[in-house]
């Protein structure tokens, strides 16, 4: 699987295309901010960017263990040109039918979670509503699209998260929902540069005090899913607010049941590890009730 990432090592932005891993060379290309973004765009994908680059760019080479802050894919020099959304309730467990290709599309409801600039990377604190009613955990596959000068989007590829969100204040009153996903949301920085997965399987285990109080599976993948990706993608960027010039646009894509389901509630100091197995890729945050989001 190709991946793009990109980090900040000795005070500059770099851009990588292959996972770190300790003791082994990595090649790091400087880039500004920006550049990789205009490169999809310029080059008509992804795949081709990473060419360009690698073309145009003389590399640095670290080692796999130099110290790197990794940044959400794509995101945008202080992140206020970005936007977090989602879709619920799109898994084919939540209905009591399977769709077929004569299924009529009917849009799923969609939230707004925040700005880009809002996104946690992993290990650090996902902060919630001090006074949250029940928190759930939910593993889902983020879809990353960057608009070019005229508003129109171009997919990047795709990564996963975590949407941490107060389903129990959902629950008490479904118009609360917008209030419900005013919690930290976590992210890989790991760009997947293939279309969206058809599977996705892992495992999330929910540590209080050092040691798992919960263990549970998933699978968010578009095989998983009740709707067809595409046709979501396609419905939500009708909408002239997303298609704004420069905007990079995290998309994703719903979760299947999760703890609360299980009767698990997660409590303050609780750390969230959801272990995406079919794409060796673990995401781990723990979780803080009040203070102030973006401080660890």
């Amino acid at each position: 699987m190709s991946i793009l990432f990109e980090c900040e090592y000795e005070g500059e932005r770099y851009a990588g295309f292959t996972r770190p891993v300790p003791g082994q060379e990595l090649a790091l290309y400087k880039v500004s901010p920006g550049q990789v973004q205009a490169a999809i765009i310029a080059e008509g994908g992804a795949r081709a960017a990473v060419r360009a680059l690698t073309r145009e760019i003389a590399p640095v080479t670290v080692d796999g263990a130099a110290e790197l802050r990794t940044l959400p894919p794509l995101l945008p020099t202080g992140g206020d040109t970005a936007l977090v959304s989602g879709f619920m309730r799109t898994h084919k467990s939540k209905y009591e039918d399977e769709p077929t290709e004569a299924t009529e599309f009917v849009a799923p409801n969609w939230f707004f979670k925040g700005f880009g600039g809002w996104l946690r990377m992993p290990d650090q604190t996902l902060t919630v509503p001090a006074k949250a009613v029940a928190l759930i955990e939910e593993p889902e596959v983020a879809l990353v699209y960057v608009n070019d000068d005229e508003g129109t989007p171009h997919y990047a590829g795709y990564t996963f998260a975590n949407d941490l969100c107060d389903i129990g204040l959902h629950r008490q009153n479904p118009g609360w929902n917008p209030y419900c996903k005013l919690c930290d949301t976590s992210i890989t920085p790991w760009l997947f540069l293939d279309e969206p997965p058809r599977t996705v399987t892992g495992t999330t285990v929910i540590e209080r005090g050092g040691v798992a109080a919960w263990q549970g599976t998933f699978d968010c993948g578009a095989d998983a899913l009740y709707f067809k990706v595409q046709d979501m993608a396609d419905n939500l960027f009708e909408y002239p607010a997303l298609r704004r010039p420069g905007l990079v646009n995290y998309v994703l894509l719903g979760a299947d049941e999760a703890s609360f389901h299980d009767g698990f509630r997660i409590a303050d100091g609780d750390r969230i590890k959801i272990d995406v197995k079919s794409h060796d890729v673990t995401l781990a945050n723990p979780v803080r009730f009040g203070g102030t989001p973006g401080t660890e």
